[in-house]
């Protein structure tokens, strides 16, 4: 059993993907859908996926759990829901209720645009943070390096939610630093409610030249941090066609992992995420 804990889809003729800009993201600027990575993900041994928000519109969501609810690829959805409306409880229950609503496993939002570091720590995201444990979702942080410091006292404050790390919080691969995103790295592993994915980081080396070994010290230090019951696998399709092939994500991923052992890359590579997502 192979778990991808981390991909997306989009149809540019039902909404525009904004954050597709400039020409090095022109390769990611067609449709991408189900139909298209089911093949690859059958030929990658993949037995099911968690499709994950890419825009923060509220029609989104319904039409992530309606495609779960068609296609056996899919095992779970991470949507978006504006964390601070009052009605977030009724909210979410609408979205439970709808076509696949049982698919509905976590929420994120682009805490990476937000301009203020401590975003996750204003009252009213808090808010929206308790209503999410009390509804038994996860989670998903996708932030930038510098955010860290508040996805750890986030955690700290919620140690009834699960927060799940995307992209292992996008380290400074193509500048090689490790400091200080690995100290805030750990910082947010020594919390127990805190998982993370093994995803994207290729496309945050150089998309046209990374290597493993490039990737390997962020690697193992999430190894060591979070310990691979904690980690999971996710291929950021599209996002990582950008830098290789789905197959060359995983076998990447694979390698990279090598020196566990079978239970261990079981639990990276499946294990974590099916858990984490109750799939």
């Amino acid at each position: 059993m192979t778990i991808d804990a981390h991909h997306h889809v989009w149809d540019l003729s039902i909404r525009d993907q904004d954050w597709i800009t400039g020409p090095e993201l022109q390769p990611l600027r067609r449709n991408f859908t189900l139909a298209d990575l089911a093949p690859e993900a059958r030929a990658a041994d993949v037995t099911g996926t968690v499709l994950v928000q890419t825009v923060t519109v509220p029609e989104e969501t319904p039409e992530l759990l309606a495609l779960a609810a068609t296609h056996d690829l899919v095992a779970g959805v991470v949507g978006w829901t504006d964390l601070t409306r009052p009605d977030l409880a009724d909210t979410l229950a609408r979205l439970r209720a709808l076509p696949g609503g049982r698919y509905l496993k976590g929420i994120r939002h682009q805490v990476q645009g937000e301009p203020d570091p401590g975003w996750l720590l204003r009252p009213d995201v808090r808010r929206g943070l308790t209503v999410l444990a009390a509804a038994g979702l996860a989670y998903d942080l996708v932030v930038l390096p510098h955010q860290l410091p508040a996805c750890v006292e986030a955690a700290a404050t919620h140690p009834e939610l699960l927060f799940v790390l995307d992209h292992l919080g996008k380290p400074p691969l193509a500048s090689g630093a490790l400091q200080p995103w690995a100290a805030d790295l750990r910082a947010l592993a020594a919390r127990p409610n805190t998982l993370a994915k093994l995803s994207g980081l290729p496309t945050e080396a150089d998309p046209a030249s990374w290597t493993t070994d490039e990737l390997r010290p962020y690697v193992d230090t999430a190894l060591d941090a979070f310990g691979p019951a904690r980690l999971m696998f996710g291929s950021d399709w599209p996002v990582c066609t950008l830098a290789g092939t789905y197959g060359e994500m995983l076998d990447a991923a694979r390698e990279l992992t090598a020196s566990l052992s079978p239970e261990e890359r079981a639990e990276v590579f499946g294990g974590t995420a099916t858990r984490a997502y109750g799939l």
